[in-house]
């Protein structure tokens, strides 16, 4: 699974807010976020763009996790519930519910520190084969 941490690594969005991939294994990622105030919105919780940002990553790297090395994958749609205020730092984790020739079906739950249940996402992705995951 290197060329899905090889992908990770090139993931400038994730850098930019300083998600890492905290586990990978078939078919599930987990990001990790730490808390930083430039993240929030104007009452300090987390923005839910950057929530919406950390669940689509962990969907798309858990459903990556299934394909070869010689395909990429997009996110064609996805349903974020916010549940609750996210306060501190986050964790991501994504799951494959359903892994077809074409498209995969990945829910991603994210949490914080402290176990409140910040939302949950469900994500349909798009395989391109013969298309590498690589900078054009």
């Amino acid at each position: 699974m290197e060329h899905v941490r090889d992908s990770f690594a090139r993931q400038k969005a994730m850098t930019l807010i300083g998600a890492s991939l905290a586990s990978l294994e078939a078919g599930a990622s987990e990001i990790r976020l730490p808390y930083r105030a430039d993240l929030t919105q104007q009452k300090g919780f987390v923005h839910g763009g950057i929530i919406g940002m950390i669940a689509d990553s962990a969907c798309g790297y858990a459903a990556y996790s299934l394909m070869p090395a010689s395909a990429s994958l997009v996110t064609v749609e996805y349903k974020i519930n916010i549940l609750a205020p996210a306060r501190g730092s986050l964790v991501a984790r994504g799951k494959v519910l359903k892994s077809g020739r074409t498209l995969t079906v990945a829910r991603a739950e994210v949490y914080a520190d402290d176990g409140t249940h910040v939302a949950s996402m469900q994500q349909t992705l798009m395989m391109l084969p013969d298309t590498p995951d690589t900078p054009e």
